[in-house]
Formats: C-alpha cells, structure tokens, sequence
C-alpha cells in the first residue's frame, strides 16, 4: 500500500507542462531574434561556443529534478506493518443542558460556555476512553455518539448553542434514558453519565431513568450551573450586543434557578457525585480524576497500518542531478567544437 504524506505537494507538479511551454516560447522568440540579427548561415561563425541542445538539456535536468523534488515533499510512504491494538477504557456520555436558561451569566462568560470550555478541556485529557455528548432542552438528542475520535468530538461540540434544540425546557429524565440506550452493554466496559444542568423545569421521569441506570451499573455525576438565588437571562441581537434580559407574558423578568434539590437527589440515588459549578474550578477535571479510578475494560482491538517514509528515494536522484548539471556548461563541448573543425577543413 502507497500514500503520501503530503498529497499537496502533487499539485504542485502542474506547472511543469507550464515551464515546458515556457521554455519553448522563449526559445522560438530568442531564435528569431538571432535570424533578425544574421543570417543563419553567421550564427556559428558570430556565436562559436553557443550550442543548441545544452540549453534545452539543462532545462529538462532542472525540470525532472523539480519533479522528483516535489515527490520528495509529498514523502511517498508504504504501509509495510499491520498490527492490532487493544483499547481499553470506559464509556462516558456528557448530558448538556442546551435551554435558553444556560444563556444566564452568573457563571462567566456563562453557563453554557463555561460547560462547553471544560468539556473541551475533559475531551484534551481522555485517553482511550470513549466519549459522547448528548444535547437536551425539552427535547434529547445525540450529538455525539462515543468515539475515540476525540478531534471530532471537539469540531461537534464547538458548534453546539442554544438553538442545537429548539424545544424549550429541561428534559433531564429523556437525555437520561437515550444515555442509557446508546450505551453497548456486551462489551463490559464500564460506563458514567455527567450531567451539567441548572436543573431548572425539569421534565419526564427521572426517577425511573436512575433506577435502570443503577440496574446497568450506570454511575451518574451531576454539575449544577448558576445561582440558586435566580438571576435574568439576557437577550442578544443579531449583531451580539444584549438588548435586555428575557421576559414572560405578562412582562416580567424571568430569573432562573439553579435546582440543587434534583441535582443531589439524581447523583445520590445514581451512586455519582454531585458538584457546584464556579467561575474559577474546573468541575470536570475532579470527575475526571473519579472516572479514572473506575477499572478499565478491554472493549477491542483496532488494526494500524504502519508506513515507513520512502521520500529518500526521490531526494538523492534530484542532488545527484543538481550536483551533474553544476557541471555541465552551457557551451559547446570541446569535441563538438572539433569535429565542427574537421567538417570545414573537409
């Protein structure tokens, strides 16, 4: 199997048929230019040392030297070596609590932002472990489905806002139960949800989602964001300047709350732990020091393809010719000059 390393560079071999028509333009003109001064029949005598074929050889020289030049950059490399990879570690799915609630500021620059920063951070750190991020509002939906693929996961959450779930509300229990049902069980990894929320207008049945986690040895952690006194939710524009704060029907700035009472009920009845959002701690770096306690599970292999870089092959053919035409001159050779002689004395 062949594959370059950097294909882009290949590209670049395009412009060679440039340089070709380039060459041979210049060539023409330059000729026509030498008739218009003398006849055809002078050049020899007015231009002795001058040759025909050097000119275009050291050209070709210099242009198959570009090429392989360029195939050095690609650096042409062949797989050679498959070998399969165990991976270890535990399942972790990531319940972001999306409604306009999170939009609030008493977690700074707020608490959705502040959620999406240490995620990002937790996703940095993870080593073979499976991650996912399920997004819920009034309604759950997955946004990421585990994977160790975590430059991915970190492009998808990078675009996750309050609009990822259009339907208002905090549906905890349903982004608790598409948790439980995404999970492989026939692996026998070991598996926790965080959930990072302010708890507040929580829908369904969350009871009954714990229950089943306990009886698939789900641990559940919880983070809560924001004030348990309630602040105002701002409102944007669409140039991003806040052009007020949140308002309901009949006017009146709506504040939010942060639920602790449902929060510590779900992690102590989840076997998890809970913990107060701030401005200043990274909640998930502690879960993540919890997380890495629980046992890891070998839940398969993957195969890697090993290539060995082969650039070497085309980089010493394009010195080696550098090195030859430092050498060949643009004049006529000696014995061309005088078997010339020996032409005119015949």
């Amino acid at each position: 199997m062949i594959r370059f390393a950097n294909i882009e560079f290949l590209y670049a071999l395009a412009i060679i048929p440039l340089l070709i028509a380039f060459f041979w333009f210049t060539q023409i003109k330059q000729n026509k230019l030498l008739e218009k001064f003398a006849v055809k029949k002078l050049h020899n005598r007015l231009f002795p040392l001058r040759s025909r074929f050097k000119s275009p050889f050291k050209f070709g020289l210099y242009s198959f030297t570009l090429v392989l030049l360029l195939i050095t950059l690609a650096n042409p490399q062949i797989g050679t070596k498959i070998e399969e990879v165990k991976q270890i570690g535990i399942d972790v799915y990531i319940l972001l609590d999306v409604s306009k609630s999170m939009l609030a500021e008493d977690i700074k620059p707020s608490r959705l932002e502040k959620a999406k920063y240490e995620i990002s951070r937790l996703i940095q750190r993870l080593k073979g472990d499976r991650i996912g991020l399920i997004v819920f509002a009034g309604e759950a939906y997955i946004q990421i489905p585990l994977t160790t693929d975590y430059s991915a996961a970190n492009l998808f959450l990078s675009a996750v806002d309050v609009n990822s779930v259009p339907q208002p509300g905090t549906a905890i229990g349903p982004a608790l139960n598409l948790a439980l049902k995404s999970f492989p069980y026939d692996d026998g990894t070991k598996k926790a949800i965080v959930l990072i929320t302010d708890g507040e207008d929580h829908e369904g049945d969350i009871d009954s989602a714990v229950k089943e986690a306990n009886s698939k040895d789900v641990v559940i952690y919880a983070i809560g964001l924001g004030s348990p006194a309630g602040v105002p939710i701002p409102v944007y524009n669409q140039s991003g300047v806040q052009s007020g704060y949140r308002k309901d029907n009949q006017g009146n700035i709506v504040l939010t709350k942060l639920d602790e009472a449902t929060l510590q009920s779900i992690v102590s009845k989840g076997n998890g732990k809970y913990y107060r959002g701030t401005n200043t701690e990274d909640e998930l770096e502690t879960i993540y020091k919890d997380l890495a306690q629980i046992e890891q599970t070998e839940y398969g292999s993957k195969k890697i393809t090993e290539y060995e870089n082969r650039f070497y092959y085309f980089l010493l053919p394009a010195i080696l010719l550098l090195i030859a035409e430092f050498f060949v001159s643009s004049n006529k050779s000696k014995w061309f000059m005088r078997f010339e002689k020996l032409r005119e004395v015949e």
